[in-house]
């Protein structure tokens, strides 16, 4: 594919013609006797959005579009429309995330940009205490526990596409680059290669991210899945969020000195820098489409098992939420400075120049949307790409004027932890 063009493929099950509207009902579950949502997934193509046990789980396909190029939201979010404005919807419960929805996965760089949506057949979402079952164009599924997964056999690991020693000279580099004022910040990603001797059951890394990471978004869409501690963004009812997160620091496990390690975050001029880059691209990004906005002036520290992150979380009150959906967001705001760098089209292009990796759906946006045009969508970090029995892993760090490559090599190494993690039995 050239790059600057884009294109869309279009499928639907056999049983349900492309032109035919979709029938979609929602009922409302008893919250108390409905199983955890991770143990009604099937094997096969499971799709997963969990926080905190709650979320949203479906599986089978009532209709799908695979989009690529730098037009693959907006031609997504036309079939989107087109495809909601059709459809013949009974709604009971009326949350968002109700009635029709479609889980997505995008990719990052426009060439190829390769990027999917999916509406499932079957939908169980929980929300506090409420829970609810839609259905598209089939009869009330079992909601009985499945099979239980199983967990890989004969799992190793490999460099991807670039071994230790030489992503710390593609670092170095880049921070030659940055002090020649060629640009401020470039984030660098790379990738680890998990084998196994059978087909991978996502089921099983999902299930240990969702009880090890519970604060993170456990996501599993089209082979992509992870669990990502950020929201790109959030559209509820007029209101936006989205949680940026920038400034990494390894956790010991030791509650004392992980205290002195948030307060030396806190206080330290290159991931405060680093963040302020990336604070400020999502707050211009979203200015244009808000009334108003809120961006705290200093972040807190994030407290993962693994690491800690400086965030900051901006909110808005949306003005054009009538033509400008969640997905449509998400577009405006990738890539952020928290996964490309500032400005923009120079931290790109070095990548593109010295990465030496095919990101696909690496750092880009994966979430959810529904009729109205409110979703969650989260950057896909700690994530990986599952293949029959290979599993590709990928971790990123910001470079900046003063970042040193053999601290940003450790860095990855935490931020491949809860992916390779989930993968041991």
């Amino acid at each position: 594919m050239n790059p600057g063009v884009g294109s869309c493929f279009v499928t639907t099950p056999a049983t349900a013609p492309a032109d035919e509207p979709l029938v979609v009902h929602t009922v409302a579950l008893d919250v108390d006797t409905l199983p955890p949502l991770l143990d009604l997934l099937p094997s096969d193509a499971p799709l997963t959005w969990l926080r905190h046990g709650e979320g949203l789980v479906g599986w089978g396909v009532a209709a799908t579009i695979r989009t690529s190029g730098p037009t693959r939201f907006s031609d997504a979010d036309k079939w989107w429309s087109e495809i909601t404005g059709r459809a013949h919807t009974r709604d009971e419960v009326a949350e968002p995330g109700t009635g029709l929805v479609a889980f997505g996965s995008f990719g990052f760089a426009d060439d190829p940009g390769e990027s999917v949506l999916v509406v499932p057949q079957a939908i169980v979402g929980r929300r506090g205490d409420r829970a609810w079952l839609t259905t598209v164009g089939i009869e009330r599924p079992d909601l009985s526990p499945t099979s239980r997964p199983t967990p890989p056999v004969g799992l190793s690991f490999a460099d991807g596409s670039l071994n230790g020693d030489a992503w710390m000279s593609v670092v170095a580099d880049a921070v030659s680059r940055i002090n020649a004022d060629d640009l401020e910040k470039v984030v660098l990603a790379r990738d680890l290669v998990a084998t196994c001797d059978g087909p991978v059951d996502v089921r099983w890394p999902l299930g240990r991210l969702a009880a090890d990471y519970s604060m993170c978004w456990t996501f599993h869409v089209d082979g992509m899945f992870g669990a990502s501690p950020e929201m790109l963004v959030r559209r509820e009812r007029g209101l936006v969020t989205s949680r940026v997160l920038a400034g990494t620091i390894r956790r010991t496990g030791d509650e004392e000195r992980d205290a002195a390690l948030a307060g030396t975050l806190a206080r330290s001029s290159k991931d405060l820098e680093e963040h302020e880059y990336a604070v400020r691209s999502v707050a211009d990004a979203l200015e244009s489409h808000c009334s108003s906005m809120n961006v705290p002036e200093v972040p807190f520290v994030l407290h993962l098992p693994n690491v800690m992150h400086l965030a900051t979380d901006v909110a808005g009150v949306v003005h054009d939420a009538t033509s400008v959906s969640s997905l449509l967001l998400a577009e405006a705001l990738h890539p952020s400075a928290a996964v490309g760098g500032t400005p923009t089209a120079a931290a790109l292009q070095l990548i593109r120049d010295v990465e030496g990796l095919e990101r696909g759906r690496y750092a880009a946006p994966v979430g959810w949307i529904d009729a109205t045009g409110d979703g969650e969508w989260a950057i896909a970090l700690r994530s990986a790409e599952v293949s029959d029995n290979t599993v590709r892993l990928f971790a990123g760090c910001g470079i900046v004027a003063d970042s040193d490559p053999e601290a940003e090599l450790a860095e990855s190494q935490a931020k491949f932890i809860p992916v390779r993690d989930s993968l041991t039995s």
